[in-house]
Formats: structure tokens, C-alpha cells, sequence
């Protein structure tokens, strides 16, 4: 089996939808952490309107106090182009587009229905050519939208195939917004864009753990083909534009869970759970992973009885 990419999304998802707004020194301090445990990809802020999303007014001044590390890409996400712009300006070398699966969710989150995220892509996609920067793409609302209801797998290979024919990312991943999917959901969503991806475009997938589903979906991903997977450091964040959200897979729950599945990873189980405990403390209450309070478990070796 490949091994499993995890990227750690808790100083950009994770926080931007918590009642307790860290400091820049203390995003950090959670980047720092995240790359100590073994993180070589680190979503650590989003290019979005303070207004909107006060979490992240600080972009610009955290992205500047990160050291450069070995093997480790800090990137960002960006909704529309004078996102970009300014993502650019503070030296991302990788960002996360969105383009959502409804109408209604897409200009609740991003001022614009399907065509005009698909119209924002290719934009991103060709600034991103020219600057040198890694583009990436979500599918948001893949899996069902709060205001309209089930997004099924042909609307999922519809907008897909619109995205990549305005662009080719170098990953795209499928994301269940508010978290209603369950494994069976997302092995269809797979086999629906699995044939549209050209060659270098790796699949990705993004959970939210709402309904408590976020890691068997994530193992059902990797047994569809999925080869990197987002997570968040004790299970904190949600999407503010999604009503009752609630927060994405956990971390610990995640390496736990590939651990005893025999699935390589680059995260150090030990290293996760001390930063699981320091955000915690940071944050001021109990966080929902699992594995940070219940602990872990010896890993089984098939085989050896």
C-alpha cells in the first residue's frame, strides 16, 4: 500500500472557526509543533477578508515569522484572486483553491455561484503557472450541502470536470463540508472523478468528523485510491459558513487509526499527542479527538498472533 500524505490544516480549518483567537505567536508556536511531529505539509492560514473570517486577519505576519524547513511546504488557502495576490506577495509557494458543488454554498462562502468559482480556478490556475506557485483545488460541498441537500456523484464528476478543463491542479480533493458522508458515499464520489484526473494530479480528501464518521471515510478513501489526506490537530475548526459545523478528523485519531491499519505515515504518534495536549491547554477546554484522551495502543503485526 502507498504511503498516506497527511496534511495538518489545524492553523488555517482548525482555527478559523474557534470562539478563542490565538495570537500569531501562538500559530506559531501550533506550525512549529505540527512540523516537529512530522508534518511536511502545513495548511497554516487563509488570504480571506478579516471581516469575514477574523481568525485569519493575520496572514501576512505569520506567514513572515516562518523559518524555511527542510522538506516542509506551508501553504494557504485563497478564494479568489486578490487572495492570491496577496498569498504571492507573502512568499506561498503553495495554495488551495476552492470551487463548490452547489450554488447556494458557493456564494454563501465565495460571493459567486458554480461558474464563477470555476472562472476564479482558471485564474488562480494560470497567476499560479506564472508565478511558480503550486495550485491545488477542492471540490467543497462534495458530499451534501446544508441548503440544498444531496450532492450526488454525477454532480461531483460534473463540476470536476469543469474544474479541470479551466485548469489542471497538482491535487484535487474531494471535501465533506459539514460531514454527512459515510464510507459507501465516498467510494462513489472516488470512482466518479478517479477517470477524469490526468496524469500528475494526485487525489486528496478532506472530513469532517460532524456525524462521527470522519475516520472510517478517511479509511474508505485510502482503500478508493485516495493517497493524501487533510486533518486537524485535536480535532478542532469546521467551516463558519456551514450552520452547526463542527470540527475536522483529528489528527491523533487519524495516525491511530492508520497505525493499527499497518498504513505508513510520516507523523510521529508520540510527538501528535504532546501538541494535542499543548492545544488543548491553548485553547482552554476539553478538544474531541479521541485518541488525546482515551491514548494509544500497542500497534498489532498481522500474523504474529
Amino acid at each position: 500500500m502507498a504511503e498516506i500524505r497527511i496534511v495538518e490544516v489545524s492553523p488555517r480549518d482548525g482555527l478559523q472557526n474557534e470562539s478563542v483567537l490565538l495570537t500569531t505567536d501562538q500559530k506559531h508556536e501550533l506550525v512549529r509543533r505540527a512540523v516537529r511531529f512530522g508534518a511536511r505539509n502545513v495548511e497554516v492560514t487563509s488570504f480571506v477578508h478579516p471581516g469575514k473570517v477574523p481568525a485569519m486577519a493575520d496572514a501576512e505576519q505569520l506567514l513572515a515569522r516562518l523559518s524555511p524547513a527542510d522538506g516542509v511546504v506551508y501553504s494557504a488557502l485563497v478564494l479568489n484572486e486578490r487572495g492570491l495576490e496577496r498569498a504571492i506577495a507573502a512568499g506561498v509557494t503553495e495554495v488551495n483553491a476552492v470551487v463548490h458543488c452547489t450554488d447556494t454554498f458557493s456564494r454563501r462562502n465565495q460571493g459567486t455561484d458554480i461558474a464563477g468559482g470555476v472562472r476564479i480556478w482558471q485564474a488562480v490556475a494560470a497567476r499560479c503557472a506564472h508565478a511558480g506557485v503550486r495550485a491545488n483545488v477542492t471540490l467543497a460541498v462534495a458530499f451534501g450541502c446544508p441548503f440544498e441537500g444531496e450532492v450526488t456523484p454525477e454532480v461531483v464528476r460534473e463540476v470536476g470536470g469543469r474544474v479541470l478543463d479551466a485548469g489542471i491542479p497538482a491535487e484535487l480533493s474531494l471535501a465533506d463540508t459539514i460531514g454527512v458522508a459515510v464510507p459507501r458515499d465516498v467510494t462513489l464520489r472516488v470512482d466518479a472523478v478517479r477517470d477524469l484526473l490526468p496524469g500528475g494530479t494526485a487525489l486528496r480528501a478532506h472530513f469532517h468528523n460532524t456525524r462521527n464518521t470522519g475516520v472510517a471515510n478517511a479509511l474508505a478513501a485510502i482503500d478508493a485510491g485516495v493517497t493524501i489526506l487533510d486533518s486537524s490537530l485535536g480535532g478542532i475548526g469546521g467551516c463558519p459558513f456551514a450552520p452547526r459545523a463542527t470540527g475536522n478528523v483529528a489528527t491523533e485519531d487519524l495516525v491511530y487509526a492508520l497505525d493499527r491499519s499497518g498504513i505508513t505515515h510520516d507523523l510521529d504518534p508520540g510527538s501528535v499527542h504532546e501538541a494535542g495536549e499543548w492545544l488543548e491547554a491553548v485553547m482552554g477546554r476539553p478538544l474531541p479527538a479521541m485518541v488525546l484522551h482515551a491514548g494509544g495502543f500497542p500497534v498489532t503485526r498481522l500474523g504474529t498472533g
